[in-house]
């Protein structure tokens, strides 16, 4: 199947010339696929998005590094849509494989508002309803094809995933220690941290320095006793969690995150708070844990690797409070914009604040460089926002990012546009077909771990 019999219906009814593009079974298993297997870049490429209200669906037509914009379809339309479901998009769109919709959406009988930019372009790539092609379109083809369309400045770009003006790392860690203030490591954190680079420490040690602090102590030994280890004796201590239930590294990387993210103070409710943080922080470290000995990780590394890189996401909450309450509204409201896109919109236009635009992913990593953690920590916080990184510690980097894609699928995390599971699953070095097994792990478990991280954020 190459182009969805409705579309060719439309386009010779139109008049409206076009050229296929072929592309292999293989990378055509999904339109992100086709695209990568094509090559070159994305600029001349589009996608669509289908939408609904309670009057009914419009086809958004938009660049391919790009999210239709909530807020702008509703400022242009007087309307507010939320995106279709999967199902939903495959009803409407029947004669099209799954991911594959043209932007003709007249064929269908659905109304369509495109990016006005997308009307200047000379020459555009797109989905043609099936997998076996792509759509190449001259840009007056285009605009033929979409007469009598809406059209407005309606989509949040993604931006591209380095850093503007070729500035380095080390300049960006810079400017933000002159610009802000970041906090530091909590003293009790990095004592626990500097224990576990000691290989004469002992669990006598890591208790005593733990039960320093009441809290602290309360919360490891609650993890302990949770349903999540099925320890079936008592726990009273934190040298019995340690000993009976948990081991040194486990609780020694648990105490570490808990004492770190007393240095911010971000609030509890919202897609981004502290609540979903924590839930979203421990189904990651859980997975990537799991996963690490099927590529030769170090599971304690890799648990420590995916409780900790978010914390990005928390320095920009506790930087700025007002910024990140409009970045929590437009990432409820924009479920399927990248975070880039959306942390873009938010500081992209504030000259104070354009240093942000990096993503949160590279200020965690740099917070973490800061507070002198492994470079594994760091890389996996820095690195995790980009697809197809290729540097030191990649594997657990690449775990992180296929923790956050299965998780994905269960809406847990910060963003929601769906990755290649099976791409990253073999960058890792995992076999595709364990991807159930872990998905199954990860079922078994929801309850107790939504438990904890609600635990661990009161």
């Amino acid at each position: 199947m190459a182009l969805a019999a409705k579309v060719e219906q439309f386009l010779n009814r139109k008049g409206v010339s076009y050229d296929l593009l072929p592309v292999t079974n293989q990378a055509g298993s999904s339109f992100d696929s086709a695209v990568m297997a094509r090559g070159g870049a994305v600029g001349s490429v589009i996608r669509c998005t289908a939408m609904i209200d309670l009057k009914g669906v419009i086809l958004v037509v938009h660049p391919y590094d790009s999210s239709p914009d909530a807020d702008a379809i509703e400022r242009h339309t007087g309307r507010r849509f939320q995106p279709l479901t999967a199902a939903q998009t495959n009803r409407l769109f029947a004669d099209c494989l799954p991911g594959f919709v043209p932007p003709f959406g007249a064929a269908y009988g659905v109304p369509v508002l495109v990016e006005q930019a997308l009307l200047e372009e000379n020459a555009l790539i797109m989905a043609c309803g099936g997998a076996g092609a792509l759509m190449v379109l001259s840009g007056r083809n285009f605009r033929l094809g979409m007469a009598g369309c809406d059209r407005g400045t309606v989509t949040l770009r993604q931006g591209g995933h380095q850093p503007a003006s070729g500035i380095t790392l080390e300049e960006i860690a810079e400017k933000l220690q002159k610009l802000y203030r970041l906090p530091p490591m909590p003293a009790l954190a990095l004592r626990i941290l500097r224990l576990t680079g000691d290989s004469d420490a002992s669990v006598r040690e890591l208790a005593e320095l733990i039960e320093f602090d009441p809290s602290l102590t309360a919360q490891v030994i609650r993890y302990a006793r949770s349903a999540l280890f099925n320890y079936p004796g008592q726990v009273e201590s934190v040298h019995e969690a340690v000993t009976r239930v948990l081991g040194f590294d486990r609780v020694a990387h648990i105490a570490v995150g808990i004492a770190s993210v007393r240095a911010f103070d971000i609030p509890r409710q919202g897609v981004l708070g502290m609540d979903q943080f924590w839930r979203h922080s421990l189904y990651t470290a859980f997975l990537t844990q799991r996963m690490a000995p099927h590529c030769d990780a170090d599971p304690g590394l890799a648990y420590l690797c995916g409780l900790l890189h978010n914390f990005g996401l928390l320095l920009v909450g506790h930087l700025f409070p007002a910024e990140f309450a409009e970045l929590n509204r437009l990432r409820e409201a924009n479920p399927e914009a990248s975070m880039r896109a959306l942390e873009d919109q938010v500081f992209g236009n504030h000259d104070s604040q354009q240093l942000l635009t990096v993503g949160h992913g590279v200020i965690g990593g740099i917070l973490h460089k800061l507070w002198e953690l492994p470079g594994a920590v760091v890389k996996a916080a820095g690195m995790h926002q980009q697809l197809h990184y290729q540097g030191d510690h990649r594997v657990y980097v690449v775990l992180v990012q296929l923790a956050n894609g299965l998780l994905k699928e269960i809406g847990v995390g910060d963003e929601f546009n769906p990755d290649d599971l099976q791409q990253l699953a073999a960058e890792a070095g995992i076999d595709p077909a364990q991807l159930d097994e872990f998905r199954k792990d990860m079922a078994e478990v929801a309850e107790d771990l939504d438990s904890l991280a609600y635990s661990l954020a009161s």
